[in-house]
């Protein structure tokens, strides 16, 4: 039996993949410079360290939309990570990319994502803006907290005692850039930005669906027509769409249509899941608890642990932050109970 070197792997590479595919050895390297790997190329090497990171195993116990604890089959951010993975690898296998280097920014895209989902990303962000004198609903105040800027500082900083994961420029870079206005400079980080639309628009029907707060025929009519009228159809449409029309175009694109119709679910899901009264309840509860705790920290700084005080450089806002968004809703919630549930007292 042969044994396949980091050399073999990408020679194989230059034999497997498009010419226009982020190769391994053509990386722009890490900010400090590593020793070589005997097996793995540096996506490999990426995708593990971020696989084995305190950051990746708390996500199992975050919150996607509904609470896990409502029950065992609705999304954690974990498995919404593995989702958006799965997809990514999938388009990125079929227009011969690196698999590597998508698995990486897949797996690492949302380690910066706060306890209770969105809802702690925009309690954090009202947190700083009212701090920092500024209105919370403005946009100045909404961005001061972003879960894909929080995810790179995490793989930067915060990881390894301060130290980070020590990443290639083109993973740092495919998860910064996952959401919001930047967009990646590799074809693969394009595409886990787009597969994590499918996945989270897809299984947050799914899991609205299964909390009763709609049903498939509530959908409309026109996104049914494009994409189809169940899970698979949706995703196995949304997928070979995307295959085809970034083949087409040299670049990670949609059709029309087909981006539209995506469009269409992710506004509709706005508007009847996200601000539902089964979610807006929780909502008004996870923002109470995330600024009850914030604030206590902010004021109480000796209680912050003292490794998110040395990371953040003695700035306490910043270290509240990076304490908190790093927290499991369980921790979150036992902390809150903690500090402000009383206790039965024993004599």
């Amino acid at each position: 039996m042969q044994v396949l070197s980091r050399e073999d792997q990408e020679a194989r590479e230059h034999g497997m993949l498009q010419e226009d595919a982020s190769f391994s050895d053509c990386s722009e390297g890490r900010d400090r410079s590593s020793h070589v790997d005997f097996l793995r190329t540096d996506y490999q090497r990426d995708r593990d360290k971020i696989l084995h990171s305190k950051s990746f195993r708390r996500l199992s116990h975050k919150t996607q939309v509904f609470l896990a604890s409502e029950g065992d089959h609705y999304r954690t951010r974990l498995t919404h990570t593995l989702e958006v993975s799965q997809i990514a690898r999938t388009i990125t296998r079929a227009l011969g990319l690196n698999e590597d280097l998508t698995e990486a920014i897949a797996l690492g895209h949302d380690l910066g994502h706060t306890p209770f989902g969105h809802t702690g990303e925009d309690a954090l962000a009202a947190c700083l803006a009212r701090r920092r004198g500024l209105d919370p609903s403005s946009p100045e105040g909404r961005s001061l907290y972003r879960h894909n800027q929080q995810s790179l500082r995490v793989v930067e900083r915060i990881e390894n005692g301060g130290a980070g994961l020590n990443l290639t420029f083109e993973v740092r870079d495919g998860i910064v850039n996952h959401t919001g206005d930047g967009r990646a400079e590799t074809l693969e980080g394009r595409v886990v930005a787009i597969a994590d639309r499918i996945a989270y628009v897809n299984h947050d029907i799914d899991d609205a669906i299964r909390a009763g707060v709609l049903g498939e025929s509530d959908l409309p009519a026109s996104t049914h027509a494009v994409l189809g009228g169940d899970h698979s159809s949706r995703i196995e449409t949304l997928v070979c769409d995307m295959v085809r029309e970034s083949a087409r175009q040299g670049d990670i694109r949609m059709s029309g249509e087909v981006w539209g119709a995506m469009m269409e679910l992710r506004t509709f899901l706005f508007r009847n899941v996200y601000t539902s009264d089964a979610v807006k309840s929780e909502v008004n509860k996870a923002t109470h608890l995330i600024s009850e705790l914030f604030e206590h920290f902010v004021e109480r700084p000796d209680e912050i642990p003292a490794e998110n005080l040395s990371i953040a450089q003695g700035d306490v806002l910043l270290a509240a932050t990076d304490y908190i968004a790093g927290m499991t809703d369980r921790f979150a919630s036992a902390t809150y109970q903690r500090l402000f549930v009383p206790k039965a007292l024993r004599v």
